[in-house]
């Protein structure tokens, strides 16, 4: 009989928009770590325990039950009071939480014993108002003051911070209990009197004053939970997503995650413009606005739901560089990399407001807004975005471009930088093949195809909107483009491209994944494309588990880092989409067998931002990296990415075309895809095996579409 191998984060995490709690399976939130509520870069709590007459609770078992609620049950332990001892076990309690813009806590007791029971509830509760950049740096500095006050009739209690114009107060309510709360020495106590049977019940409810706008608590208890308006949000939010059926009952639950995943991570603009939604990028960390990976998770819901891209679009063109800046790392036409706002970024500590140290997201900016437009037919895409699409590609030409070579080329200029502004953002990786770290400015091989791709995907709007000339022109220079990509960076005596050029314009010859996104850009030359996916999928790369960020023959290769070695679901999702337009579906499939065999060991089928590169082997399992956020935007959203190559799905709203391609490997029989959108209209429609071939019905077609099979292209004819 097979180990059943759950592999998980060792805390309880639930989330809502920019807001999210984290904690231990016990509820607590312990002294020393990262956990705690946090709002906003700013943490309110730091510090939470439950106690019986001073000790604490027993785990009995906990879950999170949805993304934005967790149930935890616990007992006593044995107690010695006043009125005697309270034998273990007989006294159960249940801590229920519900998050929104504030949270909702539900404390239930019942007396399971033949005797009444006398003892005091406390509940210890601090908050330190930390930035959530100094929390996960571990170096805090108290900079404000801090008050408390308890308002005993009211039941509530106020605990503000002051620094400056920046100022936050946190409110916790006591609602719905039959015992007054005291306070006293940072804690709050129920005096509780239970008889044999009895219960007793209290509402904590958990409030951010921000700018003098209250962040309320839910108003229903967790037994209303499904309810509630974050209830019925998920529930309309899976009405209009794609969804799938399969006889695979792994890569089912994956995918059901992800769009869950989705709906938990889902930011609003903001303003007028509430309905627009856009991905923030992880939980806990990454809880923000973010160029790279937002324009990414755009990109993968395309076949999700493609309306994801028009918030992010107009969120990013809204934070569009408008002048140099090198503390910022800004310049006109650049697209931000992060946005922030705690106390740190308030009073300009760290340059997150926003920070512009991305080399890709302007370049991504372009492939987004293309694909969406196709996806989504909505012809006002292009000319609503015309100047910021302009300015994207003066900053490529001459910001991205540093020494005008032709190539893009990146270096911070800020006391408070990035050292590297790739997706592999690591400061250490970007590293020579002898392990040491590569000199800049660094020219990464992926950004070239990048630009190769927008360029050409500009150049078809151009022309579709009757600018023939920009698209000849923008197509002149991607072309140029390829050519001096493949003489410069093509490396004979590896057989696959250069990683990236150093700051003497040497190729810097180290195997890593980032080869992959050059087959997803169609910059890679059709006589080449072979050995690029070969090399990929050799051991040293390729790890069972997925493709590795960096080969384990580098002698920086570590499978428990960041980026020097870990699997990165997103990055193989991108490879996989890049062999599927070369015409390898089989190795697309086995990259999507891997993932989504991986993704069977995590808890709840949730795929991490990241998890260890080790070999797989009989015996083994997925090692999850400490530190990964989850949920994370790109990680659920990779299963998107594998489907689309696996069924070689592409659209044109204009011509009304769904296109497939399918290549169902042996381990996925079957998929049905419902509501799958392009422009206004809806398709369901099911694949199947039929021996080695791939057999599509059409089940259901709402508005007009029509679906057309064809071979998904390679290299594009500029």
């Amino acid at each position: 009989m097979a180990l059943d191998v759950t592999v998980g984060p060792p805390v309880i995490t639930i989330n809502y928009g920019n807001t999210f709690l984290v904690s231990e399976f016990d509820g607590s939130i312990t002294n020393a770590s990262d956990q705690g509520f946090y709002s906003r870069d700013t943490r309110y709590i730091s510090r939470y325990q439950l106690y019986i007459d001073g000790q604490p609770w027993t785990l009995l078992n906990s879950a999170a039950i949805t993304y934005y609620a967790s149930r935890t049950y616990l007992a006593n332990p044995r107690v010695i009071t006043e009125h005697g001892e309270i034998a273990p076990a007989i006294l159960g309690l249940v801590l229920s939480r519900v998050v929104a813009e504030g949270l909702h806590e539900d404390i239930d007791l019942r007396n399971y014993s033949c005797q009444p029971l006398h003892f005091n509830l406390e509940i210890l509760i601090r908050s330190d108002f930390a930035d959530i950049f100094e929390v996960r740096a571990k170096e805090f500095t108290r900079r404000g003051h801090i008050e408390t006050e308890w308002e005993s009739d009211s039941q509530q209690l106020i605990t503000s911070y002051s620094h400056d114009d920046f100022r936050r107060s946190f409110i916790v309510r006591m609602e719905r209990c039959t015992s007054k709360a005291i306070y006293g020495n940072g804690r709050l106590n129920f005096v509780v009197d239970l008889p044999p049977g009895g219960d007793w019940h209290t509402c904590c409810k958990y409030e951010i004053l921000e700018d003098d706008f209250l962040h309320g608590a839910p108003k229903e208890c967790a037994h209303a939970l499904y309810r509630s308006q974050t209830a019925h949000s998920l529930s309309r939010w899976k009405q209009v997503t794609t969804q799938i059926t399969t006889s695979n009952e792994d890569f089912y639950r994956l995918y059901r995650q992800s769009v869950e995943d989705m709906a938990a991570l889902r930011l609003p603009r903001g303003g007028e413009h509430r309905h627009e939604i856009l991905a923030a990028a992880g939980v806990p960390w990454f809880v923000s606005v973010f160029g790279r990976d937002s324009l990414i998770v755009s990109l993968q819901n395309l076949i999700v739901y493609p309306d994801f891209a028009r918030g992010t679009l107009r969120r990013l063109a809204d934070l569009q560089a408008t002048e140099i800046d090198d503390y910022r790392d800004a310049e006109p036409g650049k697209m931000p990399h992060e946005l922030r706002s705690g106390e740190l970024a308030h009073f300009r500590r760290i340059p997150h407001t926003p920070y512009y140290g991305t080399a890709d997201a302007t370049i991504l900016y372009l492939i987004a807004l293309h694909e969406a437009w196709k996806w989504l037919g909505d012809d006002l895409l292009f000319p609503h975005y015309e100047d910021v699409v302009w300015r994207c590609l003066e900053w490529i030409d001459h910001y991205g471009d540093r020494d005008g070579d032709g190539f893009q080329e990146y270096q911070t200029r800020s006391t408070r930088g990035y050292e590297n502004m790739g997706w592999k953002d690591a400061g250490d990786a970007v590293v020579y093949p002898d392990g040491s770290l590569v000199k800049g400015p660094k020219a990464l091989c992926e950004l070239q195809g990048y630009v190769f791709d927008a360029k050409l995907r500009i150049a078809d709007g151009a022309e579709y909107f009757g600018h023939p000339e920009r698209a000849a022109r923008l197509r002149k220079e991607a072309a140029e483009l390829q050519s001096r990509f493949e003489e410069q960076f093509w490396c004979e005596d590896l057989g696959y491209y250069a990683y990236a050029l150093d700051g003497d314009k040497r190729q810097v010859k180290t195997i890593a994944s980032n080869a992959g996104h050059l087959l997803w850009s169609g910059i890679v030359s059709p006589d080449r494309a072979e050995q690029v996916v070969r090399r990929l999928l050799k051991p040293d790369l390729w790890s069972g588990w997925g493709i590795r960020t960096l080969s384990e023959r580098n002698p920086a290769y570590n499978p428990f880092s960041y980026q020097n070695g870990s699997v990165w679901p997103h990055d193989n999702g991108i490879i996989a989409m890049g062999f599927k337009r070369y015409g390898f579906a089989k190795e697309a499939g086995m990259i999507a067998r891997d993932i989504s065999e991986a993704a069977s060991y995590f808890r709840f089928h949730r795929l991490p931002e990241l998890y260890a590169g080790i070999r797989r082997r009989s015996g083994t399992f997925p090692v999850q990296y400490l530190g990964a956020n989850v949920p994370q935007a790109w990680a659920a959203g990779s299963v998107f990415h594998l489907i689309r190559a696996i069924l070689g799905l592409d659209a044109d709203a204009h011509k009304k075309t769904l296109y497939i391609d399918p290549a169902l490997p042996r381990w996925l029989p079957d998929i049905t895809l419902h509501q799958l959108r392009v422009g206004q209209a809806t398709v369901d429609i099911r694949f199947w095996r039929e021996g080695e071939a791939t057999r599509h019905e059409v089940l259901a077609v709402t508005g007009e579409l029509k679906v057309e099979a064809r071979e998904t292209p390679g290299v594009r004819e500029v």
